[in-house]
């Protein structure tokens, strides 16, 4: 296994981060994401058969988002690059399919074979991966996971996550965000967990998300911006005007 580069470095490998972010379930504005997720899977897969449709999990993290989508009734692995990440998912469910990519996110996918499943899940491992060309690289690989009519679905944060307040995360110690262009480095800090330290993402717009699609032989079929509405169980800051998350359906 090669060493790891420096600019892939995840910010969940450091273990005090990734055991305060296993806490996590759907506070405040991550709600407001797996809150139009079902619906918008349920658009866009074909009818269900008999047998459960299979899920792939990608960037499971502590399995957040893949006991999601066994509640949707799909079987459903992760993978992840961070082991503290895996443990943490398999604490919670011990009867899961996890698998680490290693630390730099290049071993092979095995615990799902090529043409196997119906849905590829991506909840925000885009937002941690630089490089277009490494980006693209995935992506194929995720799309050849794929059975005919499947669909990638990727959870991403908008541009405007960067430079806004919200329920659960914090821009303004960062100024600079405002510069950052596609690609760039941009810092935020979340409010739902007890490690403040500021979190490094990259910034990506939906063109580049198109573009990232196109390159992998995969095509955009839809992008929702969902927003807070009033009545619901969260206290929203600027989530009612502004759409903090992209939610990208490739097929």
């Amino acid at each position: 296994m090669s060493a790891r580069r420096p600019e892939f470095d995840n910010t969940y490998h450091d273990p005090e981060r990734a055991d305060s972010y296993a806490t996590l379930e759907y506070p405040g504005t991550y709600w407001l994401a797996f809150r139009d997720l079902p619906s918008i899977i349920a658009r866009h897969l074909p009818a269900r058969r008999a047998r459960p449709p299979r899920a792939l999990d990608f960037g499971c993290g502590a399995g957040r988002s893949t006991r999601f989508l066994k509640a949707l009734g799909f079987d459903a692995a992760g993978v992840d690059v961070s082991r503290r990440m895996l443990e943490a998912a398999r604490e919670r469910d011990p009867d899961g399919a996890y698998e680490w990519l290693g630390e730099d996110g290049e071993r092979p996918i095995t615990v799902v074979g090529p043409g196997a499943v119906d849905l590829v899940l991506c909840a925000y491992p885009f937002d941690n991966i630089p490089d277009v060309d490494r980006r693209a690289g995935i992506m194929r690989g995720l799309r050849r996971l794929l059975k005919p009519g499947g669909r990638v679905v990727v959870l991403a944060s908008a541009p405007e996550l960067y430079v806004n307040e919200w329920a659960s995360f914090t821009t303004a110690a960062f100024p600079e965000n405002r510069r950052a262009g596609s690609g760039d480095p941009v810092r935020i800090v979340m409010k739902d967990v007890a490690d403040a330290r500021p979190v490094l993402d990259f910034l990506w717009t939906d063109d580049d998300y198109r573009d990232l699609f196109e390159a992998a032989g995969l095509t955009l079929l839809e992008t929702a911006h969902p927003l807070g509405r009033d009545g619901e169980p969260v206290a929203w800051d600027t989530e009612r005007r502004v759409a903090p998350w992209a939610i990208h359906v490739a097929g």
